[in-house]
């Protein structure tokens, strides 16, 4: 029988320890660093020395993160669905102009 407890991962984040339960110890851990980056870096900047604060700084830089990634990645997936778009125009022009060229040769 499997330990209830195997997927339990405990990481440290600003100075605390917290025991977080998920499948991918590695990748709770890397996001735990990422965290811990952030929150290190807004306490850096002096602002504030509020734990709680330091992590809703770190929290709302993370989301404008993914934000911009998204938005790239929208922005990417739109130019993909615009080119394949495009590509079909410019198809059907080239179809429609053999068309008349096999006329005028005869073939």
């Amino acid at each position: 029988m499997e330990n209830p407890h195997s997927n339990y991962v405990t990481v440290e984040i600003y100075d605390q320890t917290y025991h977080l339960f998920g499948h991918d110890a590695e990748h709770i851990r890397a996001l735990a660093a990422e965290v811990d980056a952030k929150m290190r870096a807004v306490a850096a900047q002096g602002r504030t020395v509020d734990s709680l604060r330091v992590a809703v700084l770190a929290a709302l830089n993370l989301a404008d993160e993914l934000s911009l990634t998204q938005k790239s990645t929208d922005g990417a997936k739109l130019g993909h669905v615009r080119a394949a778009a495009l590509r079909g125009l410019l198809d059907e022009v080239l179809v429609e102009e053999q068309i008349p060229a096999e006329r005028k040769t005869g073939s």
